[in-house]
């Protein structure tokens, strides 16, 4: 939903104009083929298109009224999830391996970037930031974490890192995170 509602606004918003249109069509109709219809039949259609237009007008103004909204309280609990994710990952293999479940490989490219370190291929400090995103992941996904890592992601773990912990634990199913982390994937890719 990263339109934040704007395309579902104007496709509502195309839906209600057809759907108006639709009815003062069905009532025009109704009119030009009543010499056609017996009086009860013409009685009854008119009846259901007047109640259809009824509940139509009063769709229209709940949301006037601010009582309907496209982006409800889940869709807005959704968004600030992602942005959470979003900004306790800052690299994008790490959110893909994560929302695909994929600890097998993030063990490996943690392993990767031990080696990496330790030649002087990867800075000191990109190696940190990315071991305790691969460790935060793993965590997420139920993996046992080693003494050494658990005190590694201790000393180094981010106010952003601990947030999404937080938050994330409040959500309850892993499923909906791994979804959320999924369509954070999907818009980057």
């Amino acid at each position: 939903m990263a339109s934040r509602g704007k395309s579902e606004t104007g496709k509502l918003r195309q839906n209600m104009e057809e759907q108006l249109d639709r009815l003062m069509q069905q009532l025009q109709d109704l009119e030009e083929c009543r010499e056609e219809l017996d009086e009860e039949e013409y009685e009854e259609t008119k009846k259901e298109t007047l109640e259809q237009l009824s509940e139509f007008n009063d769709s229209l103004k709940k949301i006037m009224t601010g009582d309907m909204t496209l982006v409800d309280e889940l869709s807005g609990m959704q968004l600030a999830i992602q942005a959470a994710i979003s900004q306790a990952f800052k690299t994008p293999e790490v959110i893909r391996l994560f929302a695909k479940k994929q600890p097998g490989q993030l063990r490996t490219r943690l392993a990767e970037m031990d080696r990496d370190v330790m030649v002087g291929k990867l800075s000191r400090d990109v190696y940190t930031q990315q071991k305790v995103e691969i460790l935060t992941a793993l965590r997420k996904l139920g993996e046992k974490l080693t003494a050494e890592d658990e005190t590694f992601l201790t000393e180094n773990t981010t106010a952003t890192l601990s947030q999404f912990e937080k938050v994330t634990a409040n959500l309850g199913s892993e499923d909906k995170i791994m979804a959320l982390a999924s369509s954070g994937v999907k818009t980057k890719a």
